[in-house]
Parts: structure tokens; C-alpha cells; sequence
């Protein structure tokens, strides 16, 4: 998802505006704490920690999150009205079971999101095992992360192509 720039709005006041946004959606990624989670690592597999992470995989990294980010809230927000007021139990795609805890239309719903967000993450030229290998980088290294909030608001400035 590329935000199309907004004439109506001061330099500021955008840039203010993007950086909230940012944070939000690099808090959701390097957190991990929403209702559905975008994991397909094996359990009890622990990613080699790479603290090389290049460029090219920062910039395909942001802009899968950017594009997995609107989805992702429509999902839980739908998950979460078919739930009612309980707890909406965490979601991971490779687990069955947290998904087939779920009445059967928010399965369906968590299983589109995951098969949708797994497509976003491949179009932007990552695999499945370097998308989660940078996810669980994000928790532990500052310098990573900055570097990903700073790509994901440039991207964000970047203005659509015709």
C-alpha cells in the first residue's frame, strides 16, 4: 500500500503524521503482539540470528509491511466482531490449532489474511524464512529497526507512480 500524497496537508504536519504511523506499524512488526501473527517457522525451529540484513531486503521488508498492515487490522477487526467481546486469542498462520480455536468464519478469515499476507510478502521479493528471520532480528536490534522506521517513511513520502 503506497499512501497517495495529501495537497491539503502541511510539511509538517504529514511528516509528524507518517512517523506516527511508522512507529505503529514497526511496533506491530517488531512486537508481534496483535491479534494475528504472520509466522510460518516451523515450532521449536530457531532462526539462525544473521545481523546481516541488507538494503535491498530492508526496503522489501518495509513495503510488505505497509502492504500487509490495512489487511491485517480488517482482518482483526472482523475476527473481532464475529468473536464479540472476548479476548481474540492469538493468531499464528503456520498453527493449525490458534487458528481452528476460532469459530469457523473467523478461520476463514485468518486463513485468507495468512494466504494474502504470505502472497504481499513473496511479491516484495522475500521468502517466508528471511521475512520471519528479520522479524525476530527487529526484537533485539536497535540499529535494524531504526533503519526499517527510517525506510518505512521514506517509502511513505515517496509519491505514487502514474
Amino acid at each position: 500500500m503506497k499512501p497517495t500524497p495529501n495537497l491539503f496537508c502541511h510539511t509538517s504536519l504529514q511528516h509528524m503524521l507518517s512517523q506516527i504511523l511508522c512507529l505503529g506499524i514497526l511496533t506491530t512488526a517488531s512486537l508481534i503482539t496483535s491479534g494475528l501473527t504472520f509466522s510460518y517457522q516451523a515450532h521449536g525451529q530457531t532462526p539462525p540470528v544473521n545481523n546481516s540484513v541488507n538494503n535491498t531486503q530492508i526496503t522489501s521488508y518495509a513495503q510488505a509491511i505497509l502492504a500487509m498492515e490495512t489487511p491485517r487490522q480488517r482482518a482483526f477487526e472482523e475476527i473481532k466482531k464475529l468473536i464479540g467481546g472476548g479476548e481474540i486469542p492469538r493468531i499464528i498462520c503456520n498453527d493449525p490449532k490458534s487458528i481452528q480455536e476460532l469459530p469457523r468464519p473467523a478461520q476463514n478469515i485468518a486463513v485468507s489474511y495468512c494466504n494474502h499476507s504470505l502472497k504481499i510478502v513473496e511479491n516484495n521479493g522475500l521468502s517466508i524464512d528471511q521475512f520471519n528471520k528479520i522479524t525476530m532480528e527487529l526484537q533485539s536490534n536497535n540499529e535494524l529497526k531504526r533503519e526499517i522506521y527510517n525506510t518505512l517513511i521514506r517509502l511513505q513520502k515517496t509519491p505514487e507512480s502514474p
